[in-house]
């Protein structure tokens, strides 16, 4: 009887399996060397980015979902903002290795340098958003797909320390210009946050007051 329950369990977990691979239509990369060196070529180019964003946010004790939206830009060096809009107003700032944070009751503002797990944080966000966590075979092991639309790759951090905060990191970029088109960070207790981004725009000018924290 043990050994019907494993094999019908068994059966079930292939299924689920190939149900989630047949939504996504993912298949394992035909050459992710080519692939690696496209989107390095590709970031390189790319100085500037804003674009529109939504956040689904995922918590075990809740049943329903964090929905987030605003506006987010880069801009090179290490350059970023979050600036949410929906249903609150909450700024952050990544900028010389500072991260200032901002709603309507309070202003709170971080040195990066001086505080490991925001510094792993910062230049994990900002390694996400250039495709250059691609190039880290040290700290991440790695998996790609691939379908008619993205490019998929799975992360695993291979430290300890980094995997109690985040369990794996997946990222779909866009075929067309190689751009993040959505990023899912899982952290060790299965809680997730999911961001889509829209209506990207590649190397506008911005103001460099848009990283000043007032």
């Amino acid at each position: 009887m043990n050994r019907f329950v494993k094999i019908i369990s068994v059966l079930i977990m292939v299924l689920q399996t190939c149900l989630l691979a047949g939504q996504e239509n993912m298949k394992p990369m035909n050459d992710p060397g080519s692939f690696s060196d496209r989107l390095i070529r590709a970031s390189a180019a790319v100085n500037s980015i804003t674009s529109d964003f939504t956040q689904e946010k995922s918590l075990s004790v809740l049943n329903e979902k964090i929905l987030s939206k605003g506006k987010f830009a880069f801009k090179k060096e290490n350059n970023i903002r979050w600036e949410y809009t929906e249903p609150y107003r909450y700024l952050i700032i990544i900028s010389n290795n500072q991260m200032f944070m901002r709603d309507d009751k309070s202003r709170k503002q971080i040195d990066i340098q001086s505080n490991p797990m925001f510094r792993e944080m910062n230049g994990f966000i900002t390694g996400c958003i250039q495709g250059d966590i691609l190039r880290n075979d040290n700290d991440y092991s790695k998996e790609y797909f691939e379908n008619e639309k993205y490019y998929y790759v799975k992360l695993v951090p291979r430290s300890d320390k980094v995997r109690q905060m985040l369990k794996e990191v997946h990222i779909w970029f866009n075929r067309s210009d190689l751009g993040v088109e959505k990023l899912k960070m899982v952290e060790s207790g299965n809680d997730y946050t999911q961001i889509m981004f829209t209506g990207k725009i590649l190397n506008p000018d911005i103001p460099v007051e848009k990283f000043t924290f007032k």
